[in-house]
């Protein structure tokens, strides 16, 4: 099975609305070139101060940004993962990342675990947790026929999220990202690549690039990374556009079982992150993530025959 992807490079500012039609345009022309599924970059819907964000969150299920994503998957029959967009949660946010299928239903949400706090230098300090919550459970969900692990930008430092998801069944990872210049041109591409070889998955990165109102500046270079670790598909230019490659089943089920060394892990794999066994794992597709019990790999494999 092959599947058409794309990821969505934007350079988002603090206008929703110009920030929307700017997302409204790449999707189209994203549909127009054939995919199946899109994924658009962190902070696509607004890049701005802590204070902006929490007045711009929307609440879970209901908003006009999520309306617009259910509404726009919906009419171009395209599965969408929507980046990051802020979910209200008392005095901060979350970072969700929403999955919608190609008939505007959401099938899961992914809040991003791991903030980044870091300070590069001299007028480049970085504290994500002042304005935004962690999240504690990963995800994986069938879109598009593909099992899809959900990841968010400093998560890919993380090698241990990944390995939980592909031990869930995850084939395609997904990373909606806002890198810095200074950490994108020294680790961008070595982090994704890393985790397609370990994790032997496809890799589908979308890219915040160039630079935005305030002044940061954000790295660009969304790809496509197969299993073996070769970048399938990059935007080497800062300007806004749509990078297409395809997922090709056979490939990575040829990768998988000629060097099998998911099966040949020796120490156990990570334990499941969340509120008790509850809040964790897969969600199958048609099902919302909050209050339901998590799935299994027979239970995704279900939902991924229901969605093709």
């Amino acid at each position: 099975m092959k599947v058409l992807l794309a990821a969505i490079q934007m350079r988002s500012g603090r206008a929703i609305a110009a920030n929307l039609e700017q997302a409204d345009r790449l999707l189209a022309e994203a549909h127009k070139r054939g995919a199946a599924l899109a994924l658009l970059p962190e902070n696509f819907a607004l890049m701005a101060t802590d204070t902006e964000r929490w007045e711009a969150a929307e609440l879970a299920g209901r908003g006009p940004v999520q309306d617009y994503l259910a509404r726009t998957a919906r009419r171009l029959g395209l599965a969408l993962i929507a980046g990051t967009i802020p979910i209200r949660s008392g005095t901060r946010v979350y970072a969700a990342s929403l999955a919608f299928d190609s008939n505007g239903r959401v099938v899961g949400r992914y809040d991003k675990m791991h903030l980044f706090d870091m300070d590069l230098g001299p007028g480049e300090r970085y504290c994500e947790s002042a304005g935004t919550r962690p999240g504690n459970s990963p995800r994986v969900v069938p879109l598009a026929g593909i099992p899809v692990g959900l990841s968010v930008c400093y998560d890919v430092r993380f090698p241990e999220l990944y390995r939980c998801l592909v031990t869930e069944g995850a084939c395609l990872l997904t990373v909606p990202a806002a890198f810095t210049v200074p950490t994108g041109q020294a680790h961008w591409k070595t982090l994704l690549r890393a985790r397609a070889i370990e994790n032997q998955c496809y890799v589908l990165a979308a890219a915040q690039a160039g630079r935005h109102e305030g002044g940061r500046r954000t790295y660009g270079h969304s790809c496509l990374i197969d299993p073996w670790g070769r970048v399938m598909a990059e935007r080497r230019t800062l300007e806004p556009g749509v990078v297409a490659g395809h997922y090709d089943s056979e490939c990575l089920k040829q990768i998988r079982e000629r060097l099998p060394a998911l099966q040949h892990r020796r120490i156990p794999p990570p334990k499941r992150v969340g509120h008790g066994t509850a809040r964790g794992g897969i969600v199958p597709a048609g099902e919302e993530t909050r209050g339901r019990t998590r799935s299994g790999p027979r239970e995704l494999a279900q939902a991924l025959d229901r969605d093709r």
